[in-house]
């Protein structure tokens, strides 16, 4: 295990070369999220989207049956045939989640010591007895995976207040020197290794993630959902975090983690290039008449980045004559541009 003094937290990882490509890439696509020309309905929408699949999937990685059509349902204000702890589980992450954000606008710098707690609070609510909410556990408990298997042996309570305490000195300290997504990674293991409640560690531990990316200011936007990566693959999940703790070594828990966030972004990324392309599509069509053929070119510009002729033929299964016809309009209303000469002719969204 990871040892610790009283007074000083320091996780033992190194800077792995995967590590640093996972931190050029993330770098780069935030980059492209940051700068893309979104209109103001749109930014509400997307980041609307990441909080109902945070919620959805964060609280199904701890056994809520809700479908993501459900939980938009409920905040929607419907009468969802579901059990009350499942819908509040559900409600409670995202007035959580709000209430994070909320931090973030302010520009919040530093964790208060009573962070941790606060949140616990927050998503336990009406799932705990009072006196369990934001409180530290006083008994023994182990961590089980879905196949009834421990998977962590967390310390004992005596040594729980001492372990956060020095978490979030860390947190305002030592790890401003570090990658928002290193320290959010870490934080996430330590306080899911500490696992100072009785219940809703995991979902703390998710979110306090998620409120360091804010505070750090690097998801300015609240656009991504890293918890829908974690469900896309729980085993992968629970395996990242158990061998972490078996080694006492964070590196490949860092690397798991990163992967997550470039997935997160670059799905981030499709939405915006989605609605932007839709935009143009609506705009295009009150001017020229598309058929389905020619916006299925356009959505295959999109993923492909660039189309040849010989491509167009292939979807269809037409000559190199009705492919050029196919591509005329669009080319005619910018929504196309030609590029190179000859055969090494493409064609790329205008």
């Amino acid at each position: 295990m990871i040892s610790y003094t009283i007074l000083m937290f320091r996780p033992q990882f190194e800077i792995s070369p995967g590590l640093l490509n996972l931190i050029a890439e993330i770098s780069g696509v935030r980059e492209l999220i940051l700068s893309a020309a979104i209109l103001p309905q749109w930014d509400i929408r997307l980041k609307r989207e990441a909080f109902l699949r945070m919620a959805h999937h964060s609280t199904a990685i701890e056994g809520n049956p809700l479908e993501s059509k459900q939980v938009a349902g409920l905040v929607g204000g419907e009468d969802i045939a579901a059990r009350e702890k499942d819908k509040r589980e559900v409600l409670n992450y995202l007035d959580t989640l709000r209430w994070i954000d909320q931090l973030g606008e302010r520009g919040l710098k530093r964790l208060a010591d009573n962070t941790i707690l606060d949140i616990h609070k927050s998503l336990m609510e009406g799932l705990l007895p009072p006196e369990s909410l934001g409180k530290i556990r006083q008994e023994p408990v182990a961590i089980y995976d879905r196949g009834g298997r421990v998977v962590f042996q967390t310390p004992p309570a005596s040594q729980i207040s001492q372990l956060i305490g020095s978490l979030v000195a860390w947190l305002n300290g030592p790890a401003d020197a570090l990658h928002p997504v290193i320290v959010s990674a870490i934080a996430h293991y330590e306080l899911v290794r500490i696992h100072p409640f009785l219940d809703g560690n995991g979902r703390t531990a998710r979110l306090l993630a998620t409120f360091i990316h804010y505070f750090q200011g690097f998801d300015t936007k609240r656009f991504f959902a890293l918890d829908e990566f974690y469900n896309d693959n729980l085993d992968r999940y629970y395996h990242a975090l158990a061998t972490a703790d078996r080694t006492g070594e964070l590196s490949g828990w860092l690397e798991y983690f990163a992967e997550g966030v470039a997935v997160s972004l670059k799905r981030v990324k499709e939405a915006i290039r989605e609605l932007s392309l839709d935009s143009r599509l609506r705009e295009a069509k009150g001017q020229i008449y598309l058929e389905p053929r020619q916006i299925q070119v356009l959505r295959s510009v999109q993923h492909q980045q660039r189309i040849r002729i010989a491509d167009v033929q292939g979807m269809f299964g037409v000559t190199r004559e009705t492919a050029n016809r196919i591509l005329e309009p669009l080319l005619a209303a910018g929504l196309i541009v030609r590029k190179g000469l000859g055969r090494a002719t493409y064609y790329e969204l205008g």
